[in-house]
């Protein structure tokens, strides 16, 4: 329903939005019971939070409510904040632009003293044959009324669900990657289907839109990619590479948005190919100007996986085998004067669309014509520079802004002559759009800049200890947000922030000039050096999946920071930031980043400790370890060790140890009595230390050593202790390793009822950890129980279905632990037309399905917010 309001509500694993209107600190207590309460539903709080500001943010609550699907409105005793030159307050304001069609469902806090304009307010709503009105006395009456009310709405609603035709699942799922745009766009309806030809031909394997910064490539590929989902049954990715500066980090970033994870058992280009072989995919990369050596890499992906196709923005040109350059051009502006010519230009119903949406009831005029057509010429056509001089319509008028552009512009213009003439023009409009805000504003946009593509409020007001806005970032932020130079967005029920990429270059470059860039890089450093801190220690145990999500929510920060602590050599601070998220790094897979980062800290001249030095080669040799095991290896992990326990960091030591040992078993002349005495006293030493993650994933690889030289016993032993030191130290990832480790073993040894309980134990903490490789390991191995059993169709659904999660994310497992192929062998031959038919239904089901397949009911209680956002 989000931008439009068909008679329909969505089911729950949808997740409907939820608009929530109220003022914000008399009703505290009741927006947090609210959340809870949409929540539990599993659909998605839409809850406005940066507070009271100079005038309201009509822009972006009106794109909020675009992009919801039920209006709550809690009410008490304050009307709220009436803006100067505004009539209503934000509070009525939003209940006035919720569009009719919408459910609402209004609830009235029992008062005595209530402000007249919202008793007058609530009297209206009354009236209004489309909100249900309801009263309530605390937080927790309200809690449960609107849990109730939800259910019965989409109780009554549920049957029109089915009427809309319907979207094949997996393309839809895959899609919902691309960014929702906050506007309508406008005047690129020729580029569009352009564009798509282009794609939909199949001659061409990568399609650039280039054009410079503003011009509205990112918007034409994020509409490209919606207009071409018939061309891509198997799913479009949109990989943001804003954030991105080293080529290094391209493959890493590509498997992110691929949801390959990298945990260095095998080379990364490799992953990608088997996860794009076969499939037809398209990878819509944004922002790829500052990675371009990298361009190769496309190349070579594209050989190994030809159907796939790639769309790239980019301001300059590739220069590869197989591009296909699209020019972006800027909208088109009138040819003549007066309102007849302006109403045939996209550059003017552009600007009229914006003005619109910053000062309702607003549009073209004869008055204003002549006005919109000199201003939308003099910003040349550029989408980004007319968005920002339509956001001043309330504050200056049509004609304050065309007076105002005329003075400013040829002056800012002047000033940035090295640039290419409509990137000049792009800049000057920024310069042009600050120049109206006060000075503190002005100056957080420039710190701004040293953000990655997304941040929180909180994390804005940690760095402004001594900067000119220190202490006003609500209402600086409030005023970027109203400038349109800031956007705001919930992301896993959180507001977010970000920048376009062109400001925070301009904001950067603002920095550099001033001469704040390095004291600012310091501070965004050390405050997710400081998050991290905060979060490591769950990492180990309790709250792991908690952590994991929130720093997966900060990585692009997260890998700033790394960035900014390399580059104003801080390398000791770096080497610390990398260690302690080994878990993460492990967890999520992303040793691929890492590597790069610590290779570029060993470049470095500056002197660094021990410790760091042991940290960066332990990193760098981590792939090594796995892809390439050689002496050469292990001796490189033991001078790591002996670093570590130099520089008195013998949990370190310990941990590297257990790596060595693993590295000499991984090709055949490895010494495994060795490894396995020396995995041995590494446990011990972690045992002692009191490292309970370390000491599990030890006794794991104790385990599987002493499984493969045929001691099964003694590896039960170890799968055993291993998972529970894990479950007590309340480690989700440890238990399913363990976990699934032991239920292999048991199945192998006939124990099949015990081995089930064991796969659905593991199967259901990999949801909860939204681990790929995990859920495939739970599904084989449920899929191996089946099998056993005689049930030939739910095993053949279950293997084909852990396949193709292997198959996306291009993971595949050495013969000795792939645990269903025995099992499928023996049903393929006794029962082959059920397993045949569970195959095909199999290459149908979602995760999610795949999952109700495997797992009882009871098993399944508390999964579903978790799977509605696999």
């Amino acid at each position: 329903m989000a931008g439009g309001f068909e008679p329909v509500i969505r089911t729950p694993d949808q997740r409907i939005r939820v608009f929530v209107s109220s003022t914000l600190r008399e009703l505290a207590d009741e927006r947090r019971a609210v959340r809870r309460a949409i929540e539990a539903m599993h659909l998605a709080p839409v809850m406005f939070e940066l507070g009271a500001r100079p005038h309201p943010p009509r822009e972006l609550y009106r794109s909020y409510l675009d992009q919801s699907d039920v209006f709550v409105g809690i009410y008490w005793e304050s009307y709220g904040w009436i803006a100067p030159d505004e009539q209503i307050s934000g509070l009525e304001d939003e209940y006035v632009l919720a569009p009719r069609e919408m459910p609402k469902l209004i609830y009235i806090k029992a008062s005595d003293r209530r402000e007249e304009r919202l008793a007058a307010l609530i009297d209206r709503i009354r009236s209004d044959d489309t909100a249900a009105y309801l009263p309530f006395d605390d937080a927790d009456e309200l809690q449960g009324r609107i849990a109730d009310d939800l259910a019965v709405l989409l109780a009554e609603r549920f049957e029109q669900s089915r009427q809309p035709e319907p979207v094949e699942g997996a393309a839809a799922s895959l899609v919902s990657r691309v960014p929702v745009p906050y506007t309508t766009t406008i005047g690129r309806e020729q580029d569009i289907a352009r564009v798509r030809q282009l794609l939909a031909g199949g001659d061409h394997r990568v399609v650039s839109l280039i054009g410079p910064g503003g011009i509205g490539k990112s918007r034409l590929g994020i509409e490209v990619a919606y207009a071409t989902e018939d061309l891509f049954p198997d799913g479009i990715y949109f990989v943001a590479l804003e954030g991105v500066l080293e080529p290094g980090l391209l493959l890493p970033t590509i498997a992110y948005s691929l949801g390959i994870r990298d945990n260095g058992e095998a080379a990364l280009e490799e992953r990608i190919s088997r996860a794009l072989a076969g499939r037809r995919v398209l990878l819509v990369l944004d922002n790829f100007e500052q990675i371009v050596d990298a361009a190769p890499v496309l190349v070579r992906l594209y050989t190994v996986a030809p159907d796939a196709a790639f769309l790239v923005t980019s301001r300059v040109v590739l220069r590869i085998r197989g591009e296909q350059v699209y020019d972006v051009a800027a909208l088109t502006t009138p040819a003549g004067t007066g309102r007849v010519p302006a109403a045939r230009s996209s550059a003017v119903a552009l600007f009229v669309d914006r003005a619109e949406a910053a000062k309702p009831g607003f549009c073209l005029t004869d008055e204003n014509a002549d006005d919109i057509v000199d201003i939308c010429r003099r910003l040349e056509g550029l989408p980004l520079a007319i968005e920002l001089a339509a956001a001043k319509v309330r504050l200056l008028g049509t004609r304050g802004i065309a007076q105002r552009l005329e003075k400013s512009l040829p002056l800012l213009t002047a000033a940035v002559r090295d640039l290419p003439e409509r990137h000049r023009t792009m800049r000057a409009t920024i310069e042009w759009s600050l120049s109206l805000l006060v000075p503190e504003h002005r100056a957080l946009l420039e710190d701004l800049g040293v953000f990655a593509r997304r941040f929180t409020l909180d994390a804005v007001e940690a760095i402004g200890a001594g900067r000119v806005w220190d202490g006003t970032a609500i209402d600086g932020i409030a005023a970027l947000v109203d400038g349109s130079l800031v956007k705001q967005e919930e992301i896993g029920g959180r507001p977010v922030l970000s920048l376009l990429a062109i400001v925070r270059e301009y904001a950067v470059g603002r920095l550099k000039d001033g001469g704040d860039a390095d004291r600012m890089r310091a501070a965004h450093a050390d405050h997710y050096r400081a998050l991290v801190t905060r979060l490591a220690p769950a990492l180990r145990g309790e709250g792991q999946a908690e952590a994991v999500e929130q720093l997966g929510l900060e990585l692009t920060n997260l890998r700033a920071a790394a960035r900014h602590l390399v580059f104003t050599d801080r390398l000791d601070d770096a080497g610390d930031f990398a260690w302690s998220m080994l878990i993460y790094w492990w967890i999520a897979g992303f040793f691929a980043e890492v590597r790069v980062w610590m290779l570029e800290l060993l470049e470095k001249e500056s002197p660094i400790s021990q410790h760091t030095r042991a940290v960066a080669w332990f990193f760098t040799l981590w792939g090594e370890l796995w892809q390439h095991p050689s002496q050469q290896v292990i001796a490189g992990l033991g001078e790591c060790v002996r670093l570590f326990r130099e520089s008195g960091d013998d949990d370190a030591a310990a941990m590297t140890q257990a790596a060595r040992a693993t590295a000499r078993v991984q090709f055949p002349d490895g010494d495994a009595d060795l490894a396995f005495e020396e995995l041995t006293e590494a446990t011990a030493k972690l045992h002692e230390i009191g490292n309970g993650w370390a000491e599990a994933i030890t006794e794991v690889s104790l385990g599987r050593l002493a499984w493969l030289q045929g001691r099964t016993d003694e590896a039960m032993e170890h799968f055993d202790h291993a998972a529970g030191v894990a479950e007590a130290g309340q480690d989700l990832f440890t238990q399913s390793v363990a976990g699934n480790q032991r239920a292999r073993l048991q199945l192998m040894r006939g124990e099949t009822d015990a081995a089930a309980a064991g796969f659905a134990r593991t199967l259901v903490l990999s949801v909860r950890l939204h681990h790929d490789e995990g859920v495939a390991y739970g599904l084989e191995g449920l899929c191996a129980v089946a099998a056993a059993r005689g049930e030939a169709w739910r095993a053949g659904a279950l293997s084909t279905a852990a396949g193709s999660i292997r198959h996306r994310i291009g993971f595949f497992d050495v013969e000795a632990f792939t645990v269903h192929t025995p099992h499928l062998k023996a049903v393929r031959e006794s029962d082959p037309s059920a397993l045949a038919a569970g195959e095909a239904a199999g290459a149908e089901l979602s995760v999610a399905e795949a999952i109700a397949v495997a797992l009882p009911d009871q098993a399944r209680a508390g999964l579903g917010d978790a799977l509605a956002h696999w």
